[in-house]
């Protein structure tokens, strides 16, 4: 009953924990039917990301860029007609990004994450594809940016991994997002997190794993995959004081009429 709206299955280190087909067949087991591979660089991992949604029927993806290597110049150089007809070029393809601003790290300049981003947003409005948001130490510039590019649009989308402040998820919530919950808020130091989580309405709520980053408690030192979603929506459950059942049901509608270019398996 769980969808699993944020993973990396490409990624290295989680490979180094099973095949593809293990991870995903271990998520099945668990009760996680589907899940949303992404994509962070066009240039790097997009074609392995695409391949593995090709591979399995319940894994869709994204394509775009991390705000991490927003100033690469292979990935600097795919413009928004390109980026679009990647978009478009494949049915597993049912988002784009993750695209964002990361002023924690500043792995790129900030100038190239503001293009980047922007043409993300772009793309995603021509599109009519969900844009999936890193934000991390940008709160102001997420938020006055997709004020920005969206006006008067159906810009729509969702703020993955959510840690920021709920003053910000806030307003995401009222820019239409979704607001995706990682092992994060099960952190024992997560207060103000599992706070803002409570106020969180049903029907914006996704669950993910970020896999393979991020772990949950009560397993927060494994390597994430997919299959531990599960604690997080339990996580969620108890903060709302409902089953885990309907986080379960909850996000999982929500992930679909987001991505409604995915069908339910």
């Amino acid at each position: 009953m769980y969808v699993d709206s944020h993973c990396h299955l490409t990624h290295s280190r989680l490979l180094k924990k099973g095949e593809q087909a293990e991870i995903v067949a271990n998520a099945v087991r668990a009760g996680v039917e589907s899940m949303l591979t992404i994509s962070c660089q066009i240039r790097g991992d997009f074609p392995a990301v695409l391949k593995t949604a090709q591979s399995f029927d319940n894994v869709w993806c994204t394509v775009g860029t991390h705000p991490h290597d927003a100033g690469n110049e292979a990935e600097k150089a795919v413009t928004q007609a390109e980026l679009v007809a990647l978009a478009q070029s494949d049915p597993n393809i049912i988002g784009i990004g993750e695209s964002g601003l990361d002023y924690f790290y500043k792995n790129a300049p900030v100038e190239d994450q503001h293009e980047g981003f922007r043409k993300h947003i772009r793309a995603c409005i021509e599109t009519d594809l969900p844009l999936v948001v890193h934000a991390r130490d940008a709160d102001d510039d997420i938020i006055r940016i997709l004020k920005e590019e969206g006006a008067g649009t159906k810009l729509k989308g969702v703020m993955h991994c959510f840690s920021s402040s709920p003053k910000m998820g806030f307003e995401a919530l009222d820019l239409g997002f979704y607001i995706s919950f990682s092992g994060i808020v099960t952190f024992k130091n997560a207060e103000e997190l599992q706070g803002f989580a409570k106020e969180v309405p049903f029907d914006r709520i996704l669950i993910e794993t970020d896999a393979p980053f991020l772990a949950p408690e009560p397993v927060r030192k494994e390597v994430n995959e997919p299959a531990l979603v599960i604690h997080t929506a339990q996580k969620v459950a108890d903060l709302k004081s409902v089953n885990v059942e309907a986080i379960g049901q909850h996000s999982k509608d929500n992930f679909f009429r987001l991505f409604d270019k995915a069908k339910a398996v």
